[in-house]
């Protein structure tokens, strides 16, 4: 009985030891990936923070309104961005709790919704609960490119020109720190006004723009390249939180191996004591045994 349980415990040790190769693996692998996603993103981060600064001055501006916010407040675009593969801990879970919690909330006023899913675990997650996609993209967030965006973006634009659409929402993970990502969602239609005491404060510091022809061809022109490029910021936002979700997740799982084979190791070495003391028994009994005949 006790040779069974021996056999048991070491064939866990064994599965376990191999599991831990595999998480530790793949926790150096995501440590070396988050470097350069970390970088792409920063390196990115100027161009998208002036443009949505541009862009909130162009509406905020005295008299100038985005002509397109009053056309058809029922439609609203709704883009979700999980993973392409999973052992990232909490990061897919939240963002789709969170996502469907936006979904049920633009469903209350009435809204006429568009579901586009980035990524695997959120086209599967949605698709299983029966959930209409307008669209879904897959293999494209573990390294987006810009391209990505603007093919996700290119038939929202569209809709966007011809007045089809008012509303989009983008749910991401942003990348606060290594240790940090948040969900969140992101209007980026219609563009929020800043509060006019900042937009006054903004324009005496830096003097304002100058736009020709007209701040409203500006602004219609730089509509498509802001959605772009925010979308492309989100992405790679996501990218990084994602690489830094799974470095953590397969660390505590590395961790949690280490530990369950000290406690396996210490239940096998009390099995073979168990499993010595039960042979010196019965050679002691067998020897008991012999002695009596002989007597």
């Amino acid at each position: 009985m006790a040779s069974a349980e021996l056999r048991i415990i070491n064939r866990r040790i064994k599965s376990v030891k191999s599991t831990k190769k595999i998480t530790r693996a793949m926790e150096l692998i995501a440590s070396s990936r988050i470097v350069k996603a970390q970088q792409r993103m920063e390196s990115s981060n100027s161009y998208i923070e002036v443009l949505d600064a541009i862009v909130r001055d162009l509406v905020g501006a005295d008299g100038l309104e985005d002509e397109n916010v009053n056309v058809s407040n029922d439609k609203a675009a709704l883009i979700v961005i999980t993973s392409d593969r999973g052992l990232a801990g909490a990061y897919n879970s939240n963002i789709l709790k969170l996502a469907e919690k936006k979904y049920k909330e633009l469903i209350s006023f009435n809204k006429d919704i568009q579901l586009i899913t980035v990524g695997k675990k959120g086209s599967g997650y949605f698709k299983y609960r029966d959930f209409e996609l307008e669209s879904f993209y897959e293999g494209v967030t573990d390294e987006p490119k810009f391209e990505n965006a603007f093919e996700i973006m290119k038939s929202l634009i569209n809709s966007y020109s011809n007045n089809e659409l008012t509303e989009v929402y983008i749910i991401y993970t942003k990348y606060v720190s290594a240790f940090n990502q948040k969900a969140i969602v992101k209007q980026l239609l219609p563009i929020e006004n800043e509060d006019s005491n900042e937009t006054k404060e903004s324009n005496s510091n830096t003097g304002g723009y100058s736009f020709e022809p007209s701040a409203e061809e500006v602004l219609e022109n730089l509509i498509p390249k802001y959605m772009n490029a925010t979308l492309f910021g989100a992405l790679l936002n996501s990218a990084s939180s994602e690489h830094a979700s799974r470095r953590r997740a397969m660390k505590a799982a590395t961790e949690n191996a280490e530990d369950l084979v000290k406690v396996l190791t210490r239940k096998s070495n009390q099995a073979r004591q168990a499993e010595i003391t039960t042979e010196i028994s019965e050679i002691v009994g067998g020897a008991e045994a012999l002695a009596g005949e002989r007597l």
